[in-house]
């Protein structure tokens, strides 16, 4: 079964929506922002008005907490300390606390938005999922993500691309994903 990716900007949010964000949509929101993506930013911050507006149900899972800690932290390491060879020394060095004290602050912001659910790594068929990440087609923690969907009755929003044709109802501004000529 696949499912149509549908508009994000001609979508009308109501109570009984169940959203899952993926990680680049929190980005987006609480991240800090990247002057290549000024486009992306107004549109999912707006849509994330009218989901809250309309009371729909946001989820997540400790996946997409983990992605936006790493991502985050990544960045402002690049950012703020770009001499400093490797992460670890980046970390254990007082440039960190603050980034780290940030990255907390917009981590509580997000979670008073979700109801908090598990990925049931337990139940995956991990044995298909690697299959499917050998074959090079397919980014593991996207194919979690499908599949928490898939158990949830979630519609995934999202801006990446990789998420076309994996059989859940996706919301997006991505061209791509909306089958529009980029």
């Amino acid at each position: 079964m696949t499912h149509k990716a549908i508009s994000l900007n001609q979508y009308n949010f109501t109570s009984k929506d169940k959203l899952f964000l993926d990680t680049n949509i929190w980005f987006y929101v609480y991240g800090p922002q990247q002057p290549q993506a000024p486009r992306h930013v107004k549109i999912y911050s707006q849509a994330f008005k009218r989901i809250l507006s309309a009371k729909s149900r946001i989820h997540i899972d400790v996946l997409i907490v983990s992605e936006f800690i790493n991502r985050y932290a990544r960045l402002q390491w690049r950012l703020v300390a770009p001499n400093i060879k490797q992460f670890k020394n980046f970390r254990n060095r007082p440039h960190f606390k603050p980034v780290a004290q940030d990255i907390a602050a917009d981590v509580k912001r997000i979670l008073k938005h979700c109801s908090r659910i598990n990925s049931g790594f337990e139940t995956l068929k991990t044995d298909v999922l690697l299959d499917e990440y050998a074959a090079g087609d397919s980014d593991f923690n996207d194919q979690v993500i499908t599949e928490v969907c898939k158990r949830e009755g979630l519609t995934l929003i999202t801006n990446d691309g990789d998420f076309k044709g994996q059989g859940i109802s996706v919301l997006t501004a991505n061209r791509r994903l909306l089958g529009l000529r980029l």
